[in-house]
């Protein structure tokens, strides 16, 4: 099992977990994202710089994601694409995308989607990111941790 990060838009905090989580564990913990990114240097660390593009980086982790890795994305698509090749997606946040939810939250983000480019006024984006939202993403990591590592 691998965890891949899309990295482009990943909180730092959100890295810094997972960089001790990678060492902790043992799992190797690759980031992906179409610039230089400063990881600590560890044997069970890497990253990986695509080309800039729509959706490279994505690309490059379905493309190397084999069933049961782990991908940290706030990108539903992904997630979707995650779950489909049998992986599981995490976002930042922590929630945890699954076969069950992901039908929904793919068809939140089209409609939300559709408003926007249809000139509808939706707000500004998702709330800043919280210390809360830092804590549940640690809670939410170890429980997956825990039951895919230690039984794997």
């Amino acid at each position: 099992m691998k965890i891949w990060v899309d990295a482009d838009a990943c909180p730092v905090v959100i890295k810094e977990i997972l960089f001790r989580a990678a060492d902790r564990t043992g799992v190797q913990l690759t980031l992906v994202a179409n610039q230089a990114l400063n990881a600590p240097s560890s044997s069970n660390i890497t990253t990986l710089q695509v080309p800039r593009g729509f959706d490279v980086a994505d690309d490059e982790i379905v493309k190397r994601l084999t069933a049961g890795d782990l991908v940290i994305t706030s990108d539903i698509p992904l997630a979707a694409e995650v779950i489909e090749k049998g992986g599981h997606a995490l976002s930042p946040r922590g929630e945890m995308h699954t076969t069950e939810n992901i039908g929904a939250r793919l068809n939140m983000r089209d409609f939300l989607d559709t408003m926007r480019s249809s000139g509808v006024e939706m707000g500004g984006g998702p709330a800043a990111f919280s210390q809360r939202d830092k804590q549940t993403f640690a809670n939410e990591l170890d429980r997956f941790l825990t039951k895919y590592v230690a039984s794997g």
